[in-house]
């Protein structure tokens, strides 16, 4: 074990486990697992519960704890913390397409398939038991909010509590109706966002159609398309996205012996955009977070024929897109391209287990406390509070007073409202 450090007031220990790749085969390949034990100082050696934070994603690592502030500050109160750096992330394995170079496509599907939210709580309740622990609590954001659902289906008697803010998903149907709603949302944030910045529009039109027209190459020797501009529209689903999206459509363009260029200060802006570079898992297996017993099939690149003005041609508005995944991107974006089979694999494949218990979830008993954002653009609200109203000991905080990101840009308040929720529930229960 590597020895822990401090960080002002906070003790974080760092913990790795050597856990099964696939747990119906645990005899066969192991993967490391990584996670961040953090604690308030003094209480290093204290009995306090745990609580484990589940990240969103799917296929980024558990935050790097910089400051005792925010959420974490607040979880400090009560809890020992444990940041869990889902498998295929941080230091657990990390997957990349360095780490998968040497496997056929067909191996690189085999092993990716392993990586969903059912094996990541299996991860969890490894760690639970190897730490000697009978229960701990689980905050859950965005996607780590699905993982919590996963974590209430199949292993309620490990959790005391949930908290969920902007992850609760819809527990049934086809991932064709969530990127439906998904479309409609974002196509609300591209209207909200010319009518904010009148200016914008132009100059997006302007930067579409010099990309039409021009080859132009991204920092890294990508060429840069405007299907790829149209993916900084995940932007707008953030508090505060659409105000620092506009400056950038500002500066866009430099004049280079009188004519006009995209500027490398812009195109390294849009480099930087594109997680999915470093982050693979987020484009190879965002779509099956929604699919149980079915296949994705490109589902947000089939449903976007439904809506033609996210397909940009001249003498049209420009339209951005949100949070989608498209089979091109494995043919234009530098380090997918070796994924590229293997991702076409994943999205026919029909046999994904399933991630809910409806049945079971019906019966929950564990306090569950969410923060729903009305105006969500990455998870519906309207299927979020469908998915509540099914699971009793539930209580929701449903605002627009925060986007997707409530629990970074408020983190300290929205977790202490959704700990006397939790508390609230409690008491209703013993009631």
């Amino acid at each position: 074990m590597q020895s822990g450090f401090y960080i002002g007031d906070m003790f974080c220990q760092p913990h790795f486990f050597q856990l099964p790749l696939d747990y119906q085969n645990p005899e066969g390949k192991r993967i490391q697992i990584f996670a961040r034990e953090v604690v308030a100082r003094g209480q290093e050696n204290s009995e306090l519960p745990w609580l484990v934070y589940l990240q969103g994603g799917p296929g980024f690592p558990s935050p790097r704890p910089e400051a005792e502030s925010g959420w974490l500050k607040r979880a400090l109160k009560d809890y020992r913390v444990l940041l869990l750096d889902q498998r295929g992330t941080g230091q657990s394995t990390p997957v990349h397409a360095q780490t998968l170079a040497g496997l056929t496509a067909q191996q690189q599907a085999d092993y990716l398939c392993h990586f969903r939210a059912d094996n990541i709580v299996r991860d969890a309740e490894a760690i639970r038991d190897a730490l000697g622990l009978r229960q701990w609590s689980l905050l859950g954001q965005s996607f780590g909010g699905f993982c919590a659902l996963h974590y209430l289906s199949f292993y309620p008697d490990s959790l005391t509590s949930a908290f969920v803010t902007g992850g609760i998903p819809p527990i049934a149907g086809h991932a064709d109706e969530v990127y439906r709603a998904t479309y409609r949302r974002v196509l609300d944030k591209n209207a909200a966002f010319f009518k904010r910045f009148p200016a914008a529009q132009a100059l997006c039109n302007r930067i579409a159609d010099h990309l039409l027209t021009h080859d132009v190459f991204l920092p890294n020797g990508q060429r840069f398309t405007v299907e790829q501009f149209q993916l900084i529209g995940i932007n707008l689903g953030r508090g505060g996205g659409d105000l620092a999206l506009y400056y950038q459509l500002e500066s866009a363009f430099v004049e280079v012996n009188g004519q006009p260029e995209l500027s490398y200060s812009f195109l390294n802006a849009m480099l930087a955009e594109q997680s999915y570079q470093t982050n693979p898992i987020y484009a190879i297996l965002h779509e099956s977070i929604y699919c149980q017993q079915q296949a994705s099939g490109w589902s947000a690149h089939r449903v976007r024929d439904e809506y033609p003005q996210c397909h940009y041609q001249p003498g049209q508005d420009f339209c951005f897109t949100g949070e989608m995944v498209y089979p091109w991107m494995f043919e234009q974006l530098d380090t997918l391209k070796p994924l590229r089979e293997a991702a076409a694999i994943l999205a026919e494949k029909a046999d994904w287990p399933m991630l809910y218990d409806a049945s079971q979830l019906a019966v929950n008993k564990v306090p569950l406390a969410a923060a729903v954002y009305v105006e969500d653009m990455y998870v519906e609200f309207d299927y979020s509070r469908d998915t509540l109203a099914g699971i009793p000991n539930s209580k929701a905080w449903m605002t627009n007073e925060f986007e997707h990101n409530g629990l970074r840009a408020d983190g300290e308040r929205i977790l202490d409202t959704l700990i006397r929720f939790s508390l609230d529930i409690q008491d209703q229960f013993q009631g």
